[in-house]
């Protein structure tokens, strides 16, 4: 080897490749989502349709398979509804919550339930919250 060169050969980075489950293209739309990059967004969305197969994609979508890759192209300016249209033709939910809150964890009733003589704030209806 004295005297030779070694060359390292590199393979372009597809995401596409790794976006095999359900909880990684989740994990991998959340993590993309945080970043409030508009061209990554799309990007994402693209790599997601190549992993699930973009002629289907385009096809549950109603959208052409040129249209969908338009609109996923980085500096597409796509509107909601074919965002929204493609993000259930890929089979995954975009949810809203409010910035930097933490989910509540479920309370669970000990008494089954019931209250006991007393009806507390998170028992009572809107309607009664009101009146209080």
């Amino acid at each position: 080897m004295k005297g030779e060169a070694m060359s390292t050969k590199f393979s372009a980075f597809d995401p596409a490749e790794y976006l095999d489950s359900d909880e990684a293209i989740a994990a991998y739309m959340n993590e993309v989502i945080a970043t409030g990059d508009d061209d990554l967004f799309l990007s994402a969305l693209s790599d997601i349709a190549r992993a699930r197969g973009m002629s289907e994609i385009a096809q549950a979508s109603g959208l052409g398979r040129e249209s969908l890759y338009k609109a996923l192209k980085p500096g597409a300016k796509p509107g909601f509804f074919t965002i929204a249209k493609v993000v259930a033709a890929l089979g995954v939910n975009l949810r809203v919550a409010v910035k930097g809150a933490k989910p509540e964890a479920k309370k669970t009733a000990k008494t089954g339930g019931k209250t006991k003589g007393k009806v507390t704030n998170s028992a009572r209806s809107p309607a009664h919250k009101r009146a209080a």
